[in-house]
């Protein structure tokens, strides 16, 4: 079995985490994103990648109040799937909140099983007291609007699951 490294994401990554983004933003499954706002995000980013350099993986972690953040773009490669990979990049960016001083991370998936196992629970719509609601409703990024569970943002969240751990 071939091994895999997790790293933090450079700008050279940033075309490649948009290849690997691309298959999923045409199946609908994540939003797509600019190559600007890739390179404008790459310090949020961790990458997985093979023995030969090649990216087998990403995700990235981005702040969205004092004590909560949110993963978001966890890719693996086909290829790479079952393999640890997805573990080992949530890993690296649950120490990265932690760092930070984040206590809670936020999720938007299918992917209910794997986030399960990673400790992460489904959540209703409340999960922020109404202050802190009516500072993050004022932010352009669509991430914070998916957890606002606002409606503007209802048909690309159709089928997703929000979930939530607490570090």
């Amino acid at each position: 079995m071939s091994e895999f490294t997790v790293r933090p994401a450079r700008t050279a990554d940033v075309r490649g985490i948009h290849r690997m983004l691309d298959p999923y933003v045409q199946r609908r499954i994540l939003l797509g994103k600019d190559l600007v706002v890739l390179y404008e995000a790459v310090q949020q980013f961790q990458v997985a990648e093979d023995e030969n350099g090649e990216l087998v993986g990403c995700g990235a972690l981005h702040v969205m109040w004092d004590d909560l953040g949110e993963i978001r773009t966890l890719i693996v490669a086909d290829d790479w799937l079952h393999r640890g990979v997805g573990r080992g990049i949530v890993e690296a960016l649950e120490e990265s909140a932690r760092q930070l001083g984040l206590k809670q991370l936020f999720c938007l998936t299918f992917e209910v099983d794997f986030f399960t196992r990673r400790g992460f629970v489904p959540i209703g719509e409340h999960v922020v007291d109404p202050d802190v609601y009516s500072q993050l409703v004022r932010s352009p990024d669509e991430g914070i609007a998916e957890f606002l569970d606002l409606a503007h943002v209802k048909p690309n969240t159709l089928g997703n699951t929000r979930m939530l751990k607490t570090l």
